[in-house]
């Protein structure tokens, strides 16, 4: 493969960019130091002949046209691929027979999450490097996250009961298993380069179900807990003021546990004049005035620093707020509610997963035809 190494890398990107959430050059080139640091010369080869939908064995085989990739040899490196976390596979019955189908992967979420105990200084300041200068582009392209703020569902101020994907109690009870907690990777990354989290202790905060938590069992990763676990690991969370972001779902595979000090989203999005556009939520939150003190709580509680003490009275940006209900129940004057937005700015998430990406390419290739 060496005389294809300095293009192959470039390939693969290429086929990763035209995922629903892609993978952009750069002009850095951060994007191939990073592709360098996962895939080897062979799997980027390979990888590069993937795309979002599955495809079978035999028609990724058929695509590469060099002799020297027999189609064992290149099952092989697949399965490879699959088991490191790089790509999906699934084996079906068709006619009778056992059909191997390969599918390629986001970088986030995706092949990225899966570099978890891998990571050292010089790819963390890569991959920051890579969110700054092209990813966070990518993901705000189309307003429509991979993850959707959920609020504090006790903290609440209407009177009629919130839909089940607004709630996540409702998560736990209906996720289905195992539901499996991870260490949280933004922590992880911003501990191995001495930039600890300013918000929580936290680090297994992570939560992944069904077939996506079976993935991480499958790789070594994550270890499986009970609702009741998961329940006092997100309350905590809750307590600590840090943001809950489940999968852009009525039926999420994850629900993570963010601040805006670490999680590459919420950091980055911060930095924003008007990140609420780009963070799907259904709430926002509303000070009373009258009742309000000035004590400035929530304005340290906020990840997003959408709360500003001015004349002693709490300010809130809705250009900035996203709903999610961490600054209303340490208010000691019960100033702060939070509010569900009117019916015409509420969104309802994709039945699934798989939808959630289909509805993201659907978005893209209106802009791009447009542009």
């Amino acid at each position: 493969m060496t005389e294809i190494n300095d293009e192959v890398y470039r390939e693969l990107q290429k086929a990763l960019d035209k995922l629903p959430i892609g993978y952009p050059e750069t002009e850095s080139g951060v994007e191939i130091r990073i592709l360098k640091k996962i895939f080897t010369p062979e799997q980027a080869f390979v990888g590069s002949k993937l795309g979002f939908e599955l495809k079978a064995l035999q028609e990724i085989h058929k695509s590469i046209e060099k002799e020297s990739f027999t189609l064992e040899r290149v099952e092989k490196i697949l399965d490879e691929m699959h088991k490191l976390g790089l790509i999906l596979s699934v084996t079906r019955n068709v006619e009778g027979n056992d059909i191997k189908f390969y599918a390629a992967t986001a970088f986030m979420l995706g092949f990225y999450e899966f570099q978890m105990n891998k990571m050292n200084e010089e790819f963390v300041h890569d991959v920051d490097q890579f969110f700054e200068e092209a990813f966070m582009d990518e993901l705000n392209k189309t307003k429509i996250q991979q993850l959707r703020t959920i609020p504090i569902e006790t903290e609440i101020g209407v009177e009629r009961d919130i839909s089940n994907y607004d709630n996540f109690r409702y998560y736990l009870e209906n996720c289905g298993e195992p539901i499996v907690l991870n260490e949280c990777i933004c922590r992880k990354k911003n501990d191995i380069i001495g930039k600890s989290c300013e918000k929580t202790d936290l680090r297994e905060s992570c939560f992944s179900f069904r077939s996506a938590g079976q993935a991480y069992l499958d790789r070594g990763m994550g270890r499986v807990i009970t609702k009741e676990e998961a329940l006092k690991i997100i309350e905590q969370a809750e307590r600590e003021g840090l943001v809950l972001q489940a999968g852009n779902s009525q039926r999420p595979m994850s629900l993570c546990t963010c601040c805006g000090c670490c999680c590459n989203l919420l950091y980055n999005e911060k930095r924003l004049d008007a990140p609420a556009q780009f963070l799907n939520s259904n709430f926002f939150a509303q000070v009373d005035e009258d009742l309000c003190s000035g004590c400035g709580v929530c304005e340290t509680r906020c990840q997003m620093d959408a709360i500003e003490i001015i004349n002693d009275i709490s300010k809130i940006n809705l250009d900035r707020c996203i709903g999610c209900g961490v600054c209303v129940p340490t208010c000691p004057e019960e100033a702060m509610t939070l509010i569900d937005k009117e019916e015409k700015d509420r969104t309802i998430p994709a039945r699934n997963t798989v939808e959630t990406y289909f509805n993201i390419a659907k978005k893209k290739a209106e802009i791009s035809k447009n542009q």
